[in-house]
């Protein structure tokens, strides 16, 4: 029964250790609520909202008095008084205008800061996915050094039990100096790897740090156990998703609508705006208290808008021509990408049929060859420089194949 306790509180307390591991999927969504590059980009989108609703107002009406005599002007024609025992001599003429908007002009730039508001949209979007992108690949990194620093602390700690070692049987003259000079070198030198490992940790921990705004994260808070999966699927279909998805394409062809919009209001450019007017005139001709109402607008003679629309039409073929430019490289960079991750993963799985727990044996094989003198030291220094290498190189060729599959998951637009 005490033993079924002890096991329960053993589960407990792993349970509980387990669960306060940052995952990949909790450092994302610290990104997302308090990264303060994004928060400060959704304020574009809030800007150009404001923009929609100015260029939905009509022009303010436009208020002129003039003819106003401020002195007394006499030889005149009796007047009533406008105001008091003030106005007999006085003249005044008011006149107050509208401008009307024809051909659907200030519905044709609402559409077009619609269209702006959608390129805000997409700059936030690309942004985030960069950002994004950023944190995963540091985030493999990370682990990458987290997993090379383990391999290398062992290294470190056998060669520092057999340079005690070696050092006191030198002192004693039953090895040679030489030997143990050679021993203290390869941990100098391991321990400068490790040197330069903890600054490149650091380096990559800051980076997740000012992503996720979380100061106190540490490399031993994290879960790295995803870092070694391997064969992801990608859909047969991934260029149609990328066509869909694809950051780049989707601004072009916001672009498109954007130039068409930007073409439809320079045709109607062409059709004059009309100017409403009605007037009032005191004393300023024959009729004493004068009412009228005019209109005015310019005549399409001289200037009909011909440069305008020639240069908005010229910029939908130009972004026409970009949007199929930026297809075809689209459609290499996945190819160039796919090939890429095919030829990694061939070699993460020849380096899967090694057996890992089989080559540590033969290091403590070696170490006991050594001992036995079977084998020499600088035999054994070279076996160990040898695995530690291809350990290396593992875990290099594994976050390069984690890193490439973020670069797809970037240019795709989605995760695979």
């Amino acid at each position: 029964m005490k033993a079924i306790y002890l096991g329960a509180v053993l589960i407990t307390v792993c349970a509980q250790t387990q669960a306060q591991k940052v995952t990949l999927e909790n450092l994302e969504a610290a990104f997302l609520q308090k990264n303060y590059e994004l928060i400060a980009s959704k304020y574009n989108i809030d800007k150009v909202d404001a923009e929609i609703i100015q260029e939905k107002l009509w022009s303010n009406p436009t208020l002129s008095i003039s003819e106003v005599n401020l002195w007394k002007t006499y030889n005149v024609e009796q007047q009533p008084y406008l105001i008091g025992k003030y106005g007999r001599n006085q003249q005044v003429a008011v006149e107050l205008e509208q401008l009307i908007e024809t051909a659907g002009k200030r519905k044709k730039r609402v559409a077009i800061k619609q269209l702006e508001k959608n390129s805000a949209l997409f700059d936030y979007e690309e942004l985030m996915r960069e950002l994004k992108k950023e944190l995963r690949q540091a985030y493999f990194s990370l682990a990458k050094i987290n997993e090379e620093k383990n391999q290398l602390q062992n290294s470190i700690d056998l060669f520092s039990q057999m340079n005690i070692q070696y050092k006191r049987q030198a002192d004693l003259k039953n090895v040679p100096k030489a030997d143990f000079y050679r021993l203290q070198t390869e941990l100098i030198s391991l321990q400068k790897d490790k040197v330069s490992l903890d600054k490149d940790e650091l380096e990559l921990l800051t980076k997740l740090r000012l992503l996720t705004q979380n100061p106190e994260l540490k490399t031993e808070d994290i879960d790295f156990s995803i870092f070694n999966t391997i064969s992801k699927p990608i859909p047969l279909n991934v260029k149609e998703l990328a066509k869909e998805q694809n950051i780049g394409l989707k601004r072009q062809a916001n672009e498109i609508s954007l130039a068409e919009k930007q073409l439809v209001l320079e045709k109607a450019q062409r059709v004059p705006d009309l100017t409403f007017q009605v007037n009032y005139d005191r004393g300023g001709n024959i009729m004493r208290d004068f009412v009228g109402v005019g209109v005015s607008m310019d005549l399409p003679i001289l200037n009909t808008n011909k440069g305008n629309i020639k240069s908005a039409q010229l910029s939908v073929d130009q972004q026409k021509i970009s949007k199929d430019g930026l297809t075809y490289e689209l459609d290499n960079s996945i190819d160039g990408i796919q090939n890429q991750l095919s030829q990694l993963e061939n070699m993460l799985n020849q380096w899967k049929d090694l057996d890992k727990d089989e080559q540590l044996k033969m290091i403590e094989n070696y170490k006991k060859h050594l001992q036995n003198k079977q084998v020499t030291l600088l035999e054994f220094i070279d076996f160990s420089q040898a695995y530690r290498e291809s350990q290396e190189s593992y875990l290099e060729i594994l976050e390069e194949y984690q890193n490439t599959f973020e670069e797809l998951n970037y240019i795709v637009g989605q995760d695979l």
